[in-house]
Formats: C-alpha cells, structure tokens, sequence
C-alpha cells in the first residue's frame, strides 16, 4: 500500500514541476534560465538587431568586470556579464531567436523546448567552404580512379586480343631472353616466367598503345580540382578561339585549316573530344579526303551511312528473328493477373 501510494505521490510532484515549469515561461538550463532574455537586455520583443546590440554594448560596457575593484562587486559583474553575454548569442541568431519566441509563446511544450535547445546547441557548425573543398575533393578522387580502373581494363582488353597480343609477346620474349642471360640465379618455374611474361607484355602494350578517347590513360590535369583552378584560362581561351574563328572565316572568309576542318566534322557528327580523339587517324582522313566539313557533304554521308546501318541489321539473323517473333506475338506487354 505505502509503494503504490510513494509511486502516486512521485507521478504527481514530478507532473505538477513540469506544469509549474512550463507555466512560467522561462526553463531552467537553457537559454537564460529562469530569466527573460529580453528584459536582461533591457528591450522589448520587437526591437532589431541593430537596437539589441547597441543595448548589449552599453551593458556589456556598465558590466565589465575588469571595470570593478573589489572582490564582491567583481563577482557581482562577472555574473551580470555572463547573463548579458547569453542573452545576447541568443538574440542575435535570427533562428535561436525564432526559437526562444516560439518557447515564450508556447510554454506548454516542456519537452520540445530542451530538445530544440540541446538539438542547435550539439548540432556542428561547419564552414560550408569546407564542405564545398571536401566534396570537390571527393569527386576528384573517385573521378581520379575511375580513370585508372577504365585505363586498366582497356590494357587488359588489348592484351587478349590476338593481333596486339602476338606483337607484344615478341617484343617480350626478346626481352625476356636478355634478361634471362645476365640472371645469374636459379632458374624460373613456368608459372613464373608466365607471370613475368604477362608483366611484360602489358609494358610493351602500355609504351606502345594509344589509347585516346574516354579510356586513354588518366592525367592530372583531367580531374575536377585542376579544372577549377584553370578556369579562368579556359574561359580566356575559349574566348580568344571564338573571337580568331569569327574573325578568321566569319568576316575573312579565309580556308579552314585541318583542325579546323576537323572541329567541324566533329560537331556535325555530334561527338564529345574524348571520343571523336577515340577514332582512326586513317578513318579521320577519309572524312577529310570526302570534304565532311562541307554540310551538304555530310548530309550525303550520313544519309548513305545510315542506308547501310540499315541494311547490315537487316541481314542480322538475331534482327531477323525479333522481327518474326514481333509480327507474330506484337510487342511484348506487362500484365497483372487479377485472379
């Protein structure tokens, strides 16, 4: 009986301090306590920042301890200043003082004012250039490796293609023979000569290959920090190229060089650098020797182009059996049984 009447007697104290509590306006342990952060300042709710801080400027002065002599009224200030110094962080952050309004005006909401309170007080206050500079960081690694990995499995492609495969085995063993008569130590297992074989070949690949367009081999200059920095370069040059082209066969009617004659090829075939760099120098001067720069010449082209896509998918024995299945079951839908 003396338990179940302590546990009553417990719910009750503790459900009339949260009642009390709250009534009054002001909690405990956050913000200014028990004191209203606006008479501290001596303003009203209404008043601007700009009123706020001339108000804590003049306390802030009054208060000082360093203005006080004896040990009493020393303290005395010390603790004024303190209260001063609070209610001023608080008012002067437009969001902490949203929050103190909505506690003032909201008082019944014990519990949602400590967790608002502790919630911006643990929350971290990160610089957001430091954000920007990690994120950039980030990017510019996984841009970074991604390269890499792209480059390795293009060298690990062209090592199982027969053609530059056998090419690179001869430049290899020949190697490997040099080496092999100036080793003075035992001789190798075949799974080793198999690997140095292997290492070799993918050297002579990696020296002898080029590769260009979205699998070329990463550089530095690639990734998205260098970008940034060399911005302003790039926006200069670019300009400087736009500015020369206008002047050069824009108002001069000068010839186009083969550069320019490839920029132009490139931008009607709708292809990025990276890959147009991807294609065949001896299939880049059949587009020069054809004139593709010319618009009405590759019209022709693609048109002609685009006739013998056609007709190679036409004779596809894969294409020819989609084609079948399509005229004798339509196009495939999704369905849902109701049942």
């Amino acid at each position: 009986m003396n338990l179940k009447y302590n546990y009553f007697f417990f719910v009750c104290v503790t459900w009339q301090f949260a009642v009390v509590s709250s009534a009054d306006h002001l909690l405990e342990g956050i913000y200014c306590g028990k004191e209203n952060c606006y008479e501290v300042l001596g303003v009203t709710r209404e008043a601007t920042k700009n009123e706020i801080a001339k108000s804590y400027r003049q306390l802030a002065k009054k208060f000082h301890p360093d203005l006080h002599r004896t040990p009493e009224t020393k303290k005395e200030a010390e603790e004024k200043f303190k209260e001063i110094a609070t209610a001023y962080e608080i008012l002067r952050d437009d969001e902490e003082r949203s929050d103190y309004d909505y506690m003032l005006d909201n008082p019944q909401e014990y519990y949602a004012h400590y967790y608002r309170y502790y919630r911006r007080r643990m929350a971290p206050k990160v610089d957001v250039r430091i954000v920007i500079a990690v994120t950039i960081t980030i990017i510019s690694i996984i841009q970074y490796y991604s390269a890499w990995s792209k480059y390795d499995t293009a060298i690990k492609y062209f090592m199982t293609v027969p053609k530059y495969r056998n090419k690179a085995l001869e430049l290899a063993k020949t190697e490997m023979k040099e080496g092999q008569s100036k080793s003075k130590g035992p001789k190798k297992s075949k799974a080793e000569q198999k690997v140095e074989q292997d290492r070799l070949i993918r050297k002579v690949i990696e020296e002898k290959m080029d590769i260009k367009g979205s699998y070329a081999k990463p550089e530095i200059v690639d990734i998205l920090w260098v970008q940034l920095i060399i911005l302003p370069y790039t926006v200069a040059y670019y300009i400087y190229w736009y500015l020369r082209w206008f002047w050069n066969f824009t108002l001069m009617k000068r010839p186009y060089g083969e550069e320019e004659k490839l920029y132009l090829i490139r931008k009607y075939m709708k292809l990025g650098q990276h890959q147009f760099n991807a294609i065949e120098d001896s299939e880049k001067q059949e587009f020069l020797d054809e004139e593709l720069w010319i618009k009405e010449n590759f019209k022709v082209w693609k048109e002609i182009k685009d006739e013998e896509a056609k007709k190679a998918l036409a004779e596809n024995n894969k294409y020819k059996q989609y084609r079948r299945y399509i005229k004798q079951h339509g196009v495939g839908r999704m369905t849902f049984d109701d049942s």
